[in-house]
């Protein structure tokens, strides 16, 4: 049974979780679980994370993805289980879809760019720039910090300040709206 103490900290690191990847990595990890028919294990290795560290993030016991690599291939499974569910994808190209993006480690966040374009995984070239951004943004700091530095800029400098809120701290889609709002 969990103390008081354990408790709190399990909501923290849930709620930061909901800042930081929009929702608790439990109710992210278990919905790729459900759309794409794995198990726990195969999520983990997709992923290149070890089945412990997999448990820890979906039960709050760990708030952060601290790999860079691990975030974008998260990313990658939330647009394919949806790519999925709308029918684009069958089960036999979602597991070979899978499988590359199991292999698409390491390096910056820039050549998993060139990596994920290589693969085929079809994200629209904006989403994709966006969401390299957030990877970018989010693996230097936490939204929390993140947040507060775009406060500090918001007097003299609204514009970088929304900026670093949307990408920082903000969801893919919101993002989304803003690159293209500012692409003329």
């Amino acid at each position: 049974m969990m103390d008081q103490a354990q408790h709190e900290a399990t909501a923290k690191a849930r709620e930061l979780q909901s800042q930081w990847y929009g929702e608790p990595l439990g109710t992210l990890f278990r919905r790729l679980i459900d759309d794409l028919g794995l198990n726990q294990a195969r999520l983990a290795t997709v992923l290149g994370l070890s089945a412990p560290m997999l448990s820890q993030l979906m039960s709050g016991q760990r708030a952060k993805i601290g790999n860079p690599a691990v975030v974008q291939r998260v990313q990658s499974l939330q647009e394919l289980a949806a790519e999925v569910a709308r029918g684009e994808v069958s089960a036999g190209d979602a597991t070979n879809r899978m499988d590359e993006i199991r292999r698409t480690a390491g390096g910056s966040v820039l050549n998993n760019t060139t990596q994920t374009a290589a693969t085929g995984a079809s994200q629209t070239p904006v989403k994709r720039v966006v969401r390299e951004i957030q990877a970018l943004l989010r693996s230097v700091s936490d939204a929390a910090d993140i947040i507060e530095a775009s406060s500090q800029l918001a007097p003299t400098h609204p514009e970088l300040a929304e900026f670093l809120r949307v990408y920082g701290a903000g969801r893919t889609a919101d993002a989304v709206k803003h690159y293209e709002a500012h692409q003329n």
